[in-house]
């Protein structure tokens, strides 16, 4: 069977029990397992299909829950390390009346930035399989070389490559340095999702079609833009196919993106693409893709937190008609 292997962040967010309040006026948080690939990992196994984390956390109280509600949520956690070296990241969140956040992070001795490529275990991808990776990892460590060799791995064992940058410029020493290693790891994936803003913040060109051709580089074959509210569109280098977003009363956004990525993954996953068949599969069946990770990603803004407002495969039959 097919399996999503996700590499990356693993933390805790702390998101706050009351709406449109600044960070610093927020009196109390609920606790919740966060982070980009660990969320992307969750919806997969939510929806039924096989999925794993590679990082690494503090050996303390917060690794410790994190790695326990990975468990519980299906996701394989053989490969995620604990180590006494280094802490469990934490974000701090707060939301405004609109469900947008903003994001204060402590991870100066991060736990999953020292996970290095000694780490990780050998010849685990074959061509069925997809790897998925997000940018807060990338920034200069260890955690950066891991990353590299695992994306190698999978491109010599012909799997399906996924990259969400999911950009969080906090964790970055600058802008500059963020839009560079992103550039040079998306030519790196097969299938890559980016925010209308981190479209325009990584080409600079406010044409949307201009900007996305420019980014058909290296083994790029699908690129996805998500729109919030709006919907996704996605592009091939000669198409482009669009769908509307449901219309959701939305309380917490946190974790919406990674909900859509997820679900576009799980697709892939139960209908065995490859990096071989992905091009044609999108163009034959960009609509009811695009649609059903609308309507996952949508559903996931009507509760509070990531992984635990992701709605199993039989959750989400009760609340929608339309499966894939």
């Amino acid at each position: 069977m097919s399996k999503l292997y996700a590499i990356g962040e693993l933390l805790i967010d702390f998101t706050p029990t009351e709406q449109n309040a600044s960070l610093a006026a927020v009196e109390q948080f609920t606790k919740n397992a966060g982070g980009a690939p660990a969320n992307v990992a969750a919806v997969c196994a939510k929806l039924g299909q096989q999925s794993a984390l590679l990082t690494q956390v503090g050996q303390d109280a917060f690794g410790d829950f994190l790695v326990d509600t990975l468990r519980q949520a299906g996701i394989d956690t053989s490969y995620i390390s604990q180590t006494d070296q280094g802490e469990t990241s934490l974000a701090f969140v707060s939301l405004t009346n609109d469900a947008d956040r903003d994001f204060l992070f402590y991870r100066r001795h991060a736990a999953d930035l020292l996970y290095n490529k000694e780490q990780l275990p050998p010849n685990i991808l074959t061509g069925n399989d997809i790897l998925h990776f997000c940018s807060v990892n990338l920034v200069e460590s260890p955690m950066k070389h891991a990353h590299i060799a695992l994306i190698e791995q999978a491109h010599q064992a012909g799997s399906l490559v996924s990259f969400d940058p999911n950009v969080r410029l906090p964790l970055w020493n600058d802008e500059k340095a963020c839009r560079q290693t992103i550039l040079e790891f998306l030519p790196k994936a097969h299938l890559v999702k980016l925010s209308e803003e981190e479209l325009l913040f990584l080409t600079a060109i406010e044409d949307e079609e201009s900007a996305v051709q420019s980014l058909f580089q290296g083994k790029v074959q699908v690129l996805i833009i998500t729109r919030g509210a709006e919907g996704a569109s996605l592009y091939t280098t000669k198409h482009h196919m669009k769908v509307p977003a449901d219309k959701v009363h939305a309380i917490d956004t946190t974790g919406a993106g990674d909900a859509f990525i997820g679900a576009v993954l799980t697709i892939l996953l139960s209908k065995q693409i490859t990096a071989i068949n992905l091009l044609d599969f999108c163009k034959q069946q960009a609509i009811p893709l695009l649609t059903f990770a609308n309507h996952y990603a949508g559903a996931s803004t009507e509760k509070h937190g990531a992984i635990a407002s992701y709605l199993t495969k039989h959750e989400l039959s009760l609340k929608h008609d339309i499966i894939f």
